[in-house]
């Protein structure tokens, strides 16, 4: 892409492909999004309870485009697994060039679940930060009773990393334990596993 060179990333782990989301993708995403992915309460509701997931699907990525900067960004992913489509991957940092730090959230349509894909996607988004990018570490969180999404995460070599208190419900608060993977850890074990295709224009898009 002329304007957006970063659009033109591509990530492959075996049959499981990762391209930046665009336009023509959000009304397959919405329709795919599942009930039990967690809504992100800072999108609008516009007083509609009926379709608002797949609202979210479309304000949340022209918001993290839309608001990108070099040193406050999230790339959204459209995942793809032997050609059919089958989730959403985001990377996402503030300050990068300084921190060097990237955070991960994710879903799969409920058809894909339980197949490893979770872990594959996410180990690709992790070699565009650690091999691509130049990252030094790479942070996530998950409710503490999302088993699925934190076993993805210590299965990878991610470590405890304290805990974070968050609104949860009407009115309530839980903690969601973090999670931390240094880039050492990445090299020693995972290393030349993705097909990372960055063009060397997009790199500035990530303050690097």
């Amino acid at each position: 892409m002329t304007y957006w060179p970063f659009l033109d990333i591509r990530l492959a782990v075996g049959d499981v492909v990762l391209t930046p989301t665009v336009d023509a993708d959000l009304l397959a995403l919405a329709d795919l999004m599942p009930a039990d992915v967690e809504i992100d309460p800072r999108l609008p509701t516009f007083g509609l309870a009926e379709g608002r997931s797949g609202r979210a699907v479309h304000t949340y990525y022209w918001r993290n485009l839309g608001n990108w900067r070099p040193d406050d960004w999230c790339l959204d992913f459209t995942v793809r697994v032997g050609g059919v489509l089958a989730g959403a991957q985001n990377l996402e940092a503030a300050d990068f060039a300084t921190l060097r730090t990237v955070e991960t959230a994710s879903w799969l349509g409920t058809g894909f679940r339980g197949l490893g894909i979770g872990k594959a996607m996410r180990t690709a988004v992790l070699a565009l930060a650690f091999e691509g990018l130049g990252a030094l570490v790479a942070e996530t969180e998950a409710w503490h009773d999302n088993a699925a999404s934190l076993g993805v995460s210590r299965s990878l070599g991610y470590v405890d990393n304290g805990v974070r208190r968050h609104a949860r419900g009407e009115g309530g608060a839980d903690d969601m334990p973090r999670l931390r993977m240094t880039r050492e850890v990445w090299a020693a074990r995972y290393a030349g596993a993705v097909d990372v295709t960055l063009p060397e224009t997009a790199r500035p898009f990530f303050g690097v």
